[in-house]
């Protein structure tokens, strides 16, 4: 089996237990601190270690998979490291968030960072201790909205390689309601007569190659951090719901 770690590519002669009440092939990597690359096929092997290596990379250097995998010497197909860095980021926010030992389904938004600053009643504000005397911007939350529209994305050639695996449970909002609500939004074709306003008339462009044209969101104007499930593509750049 090739092994791959930080210090390099190892190919190594791994024997499973066989024994009547052992676990499946697949655990006992596992429980040894090895991700395999396939559940089914176990050829190759991730140990935690150069995962948690990979993600600390892609996070602050930008690196990619394909990159990192060049720098230990790349044997096998990097599209390897790229599907088992997305798993073992999965399983930590699961870890991160109280769901690895829990059998209980996270719901919307319950995979990211919770913006506790800001006052939210039954969470860290009490309405019932509110003073009339009190000021008013001590209990409400300020948002703001923005987007970047140099962030497209293409349509994938083989749409079936898709695979969501935290859908909807982060800051983005789930991909089947987040359709439902454009089936219903009626789109308003608008032109600016300033030559640089580019996210008017970039929503009515015609980019049929594209998924996505931009990404938006809501922060909270205090603190600039984002909130749960309220992030979304846009279709057609700076496109809006009209009653």
């Amino acid at each position: 089996m090739m092994v791959v770690d930080t210090s390099g590519l190892h190919s190594l002669m791994i024997r499973f237990c066989w024994c009547t009440n052992s676990l499946s092939l697949d655990m006992q990597l596992l429980e040894t601190g090895l991700f395999p690359a396939s559940f089914t096929s176990l050829k190759t092997a991730f140990t935690f270690a150069v995962l948690d290596d990979f993600l600390l990379d892609n996070l602050e250097c930008g690196t990619s998979a394909m990159n990192y995998y060049s720098k230990l010497r790349r044997i096998t197909s990097s599209m390897e490291l790229m599907r088992v860095g997305r798993q073992w980021r999965q399983l930590k926010q699961l870890k991160w968030h109280g769901f690895s030992h829990e059998k209980q389904k996270p719901k919307a938004g319950e995979l990211a960072l919770f913006y506790s600053a800001c006052p939210q009643p039954r969470i860290n504000v009490n309405l019932a201790e509110k003073n009339a005397t009190d000021l008013a911007w001590l209990y409400s939350i300020s948002l703001v909205m923005d987007g970047n529209f140099k962030a497209e994305h293409l349509f994938l050639a083989n749409p079936t390689d898709k695979v969501a695996l935290t859908d909807g449970l982060g800051f983005m909002v789930g991909n089947a309601r987040y359709k439902m609500h454009l089936t219903k939004a009626k789109d308003i074709v608008n032109w600016s007569d300033c030559n640089n306003h580019r996210m008017v008339n970039q929503a009515n462009a015609s980019c049929h190659k594209l998924e996505a044209m931009g990404i938006g969101g809501c922060a909270c104007a205090r603190h600039g951090c984002f909130v749960l499930h309220l992030m979304v593509d846009f279709q057609k750049g700076e496109r809006f719901f009209a009653n």
